[in-house]
């Protein structure tokens, strides 16, 4: 087999997902491109097919394509990424300082107030509170702060070539295509190294999905148009299952000799797992009351709606009941830690 044979044989079974043993430890070493920069052009091909299938213009394959290089910068921060600890659990109240700070809160209740007619549209069309959609704007990029400066078709070409995830990259660098073959500016495709971009960080299949044209434009500018941004988060939202009316939990007080272990959960979560053990099992707010949890803080939901307990830093250091909102918090990103400040975030720019 030649040389180019073979590295576009390899380069589709790492599109498909399917590569072999053998394969798998070609592209593992070192930072560079296997096979040199031909191998990434030839995987190029290899995606400029699919995008073609999928009825992406040759312009727009062309335009984006041939002006592709690999970037060993990004393969670095990929690999870099720590790991899960199975043996030591972080404290959450040193990343709450952090991330819900006052300068976060001073700016989000400043938004609020400026945007309260546009955040009262978003509410009603979308369902879902202003103070949450603020809150994902402040810890995403600090209300467009920084939203990354990496080149999104070169960074997520890479990744999908050379990656740990390189079916997902590979769906989003296609997605990434059709998003400049429906008008988006490839100037206005700069990111995170991990293909995440605009004030909300969405991957490009996520912005095809759920971005809005609040303002009637034409275009669903998540960069600098801050209707389209809100709106945007809002449907990510309601598309992920938020309830009107619900929130996403309340700060309680749990009675001295509390049976916790009782209320363990007996459910092994398939996405996230690590995550969600760490929540009791659902009781409704009326079960909670009668085992003697109280509020400490927020409204109390109605007695029907269902929740979790969760203290994150062990006993006696704080306690939430979580409903179903939380888990839409989940959605956006899976940790406990970011779910439960930008549920704080939202209370704090509220208030």
């Amino acid at each position: 087999m030649s040389g180019i044979l073979k590295t576009l044989g390899l380069a589709m079974a790492m599109v498909s997902g399917t590569t072999s043993a053998g394969a798998q430890a070609v592209v593992q070493p070192g930072l560079t491109a296997p096979d040199g920069q031909a191998g990434f052009a030839a995987f190029l091909q290899v995606l400029a097919a699919r995008a073609r299938a999928e009825g992406v213009r040759e312009a727009t394959i062309h335009a984006v394509i041939d002006t592709l290089t690999y970037d060993p910068d990004v393969v670095w921060h990929d690999r870099s990424q720590p790991g899960v600890s199975t043996t030591v659990t972080p404290r959450f109240e040193p990343y709450r300082r952090t991330h819900v700070d006052t300068g976060r809160i001073a700016r989000g209740r400043a938004i609020y107030s400026a945007s309260l007619p546009l955040i009262e549209q978003i509410e009603g069309r979308y369902g879902v509170p202003g103070p949450i959609v603020l809150a994902i704007w402040g810890h995403e990029t600090n209300y467009g702060s920084y939203t990354g400066t990496y080149d999104l078709p070169r960074s997520i070409a890479t990744l999908a070539y050379e990656g740990r995830r390189r079916t997902l990259f590979a769906d989003e660098f296609i997605a990434l295509l059709k998003m400049i073959d429906r008008g988006v500016p490839r100037s206005r495709l700069r990111g995170s190294w991990a293909g995440a971009f605009g004030n909300p960080q969405f991957l490009p299949s996520v912005y095809l999905r759920v971005a809005q044209d609040a303002d009637g434009d034409g275009l669903a500018d998540i960069w600098t148009d801050r209707a389209d941004t809100l709106a945007s988060i809002a449907n990510y939202f309601r598309d992920a299952g938020w309830r009107r009316g619900e929130p996403w939990g309340v700060s309680v007080t749990v009675p001295a000799g509390f049976d916790r272990a009782a209320l363990a959960t007996r459910l092994v979560s398939p996405r996230c797992p690590q995550v969600f053990a760490r929540h009791s099992r659902w009781r409704t707010m009326a079960e909670w009351r009668a085992a003697g949890i109280v509020p400490s803080r927020g409204t109390w939901p109605g007695d029907r709606v269902q929740a979790t307990l969760f203290e994150p830093d062990g006993p006696g250091h704080g306690a939430w009941l979580l409903t179903g909102n939380y888990r839409v918090i989940l959605d956006y990103n899976c940790s406990n830690f970011y779910a439960l400040s930008v549920g704080l975030l939202a209370d704090e720019i509220s208030h």
